[in-house]
């Protein structure tokens, strides 16, 4: 079966954002594009009642796409029903599935919209979610790196297989964050700073950790190069600051729901997340 990016379209702007973003990934990776638009009725009773309607969402876009990039392999799917397990379903067997942060619905305010937040909580493949605005893809003269955010104490084998080989697809450098906190009570309650020795042992042992956790993927991947970062703070402002330098950002997600963390990062970030199940 040849491997695909699936990515959901609508008549929003920021479909459009995101099928861009489909597209550098698609050819990156030499892939088959899928665009997937679904529809609460199907296209012949969609046609029925809009009868001005020129075409589906999906196979107009195809077109436009064919002729700007004739080396991409590309598809139009037009799917009915409740959007979400329609995504889904596709998605299944796919590489990425990417979607806008927002569609065509929503709210002014609203960072990520219903569809979104579904396909990223509930998808078993990695689910790109693709901010309105542009990505950054330069940082200090450089090419922007993979960001990817890695709990040391209990590293995932699935987020950092797939930042590793994003960076390296990408000819880029991989930002490994591990964010940490003082040790209970010190990160409390303690009335007087910790001492500076204290808090360097403790520093230390948080390097040793996320060293460890990397090592064995350093082993997998060495033509990439990687920036180890460990920061005292929550991890979501961790994240969420190294998302401003970063072209691309991976986090990892346990369950079928996002969690406190994964849904603070999502409203703020500067750049693309991919979100990828453990």
């Amino acid at each position: 079966m040849v491997g695909t990016i699936v990515v959901g379209v609508d008549s929003s702007a920021r479909s459009r954002v995101a099928v861009d973003w489909a597209v550098r990934e698609a050819r990156l990776r030499g892939l088959l594009l899928r665009l997937a638009h679904v529809s609460s009725l199907p296209d012949e009773d969609a046609l029925a009642i809009w009868p001005y309607r020129r075409e589906p969402t999906a196979d107009a876009l195809v077109k436009v796409l064919a002729a700007q990039h004739p080396e991409l392999r590309i598809e139009g799917v037009g799917l009915s029903g409740a959007t979400v397990p329609a995504l889904l379903s596709l998605g299944t067997r796919a590489e990425l599935v990417v979607l806008g942060m927002r569609g065509a619905g929503g709210f002014a305010g609203l960072a990520v919209g219903s569809v979104a937040h579904g396909v990223a909580a509930l998808g078993n493949r990695p689910v790109v979610l693709v901010p309105s605005r542009p990505a950054r893809t330069t940082c200090w003269r450089r090419p922007a790196a993979v960001t990817v955010g890695v709990d040391a104490r209990d590293p995932s084998g699935a987020v950092l297989d797939f930042a590793f080989d994003t960076a390296r697809r990408r000819g880029v450098g991989l930002h490994a964050v591990h964010a940490w906190r003082l040790p209970s009570p010190a990160g409390q309650w303690m009335p007087f700073a910790v001492p500076e020795e204290d808090r360097g042992a403790w520093e230390d042992q948080e390097v040793q950790l996320l060293a460890d956790a990397l090592r064995p993927w350093r082993e997998k991947y060495p033509q990439v190069s990687v920036l180890e970062d460990v920061l005292l703070k929550s991890p979501s402002a961790a994240l969420v600051q190294a998302s401003a330098a970063a072209a691309l950002l991976v986090v990892g997600r346990t369950g079928t729901a996002l969690g406190a963390t994964l849904h603070a990062v999502l409203d703020h970030t500067e750049c693309p997340v991919a979100v990828v199940p453990s």
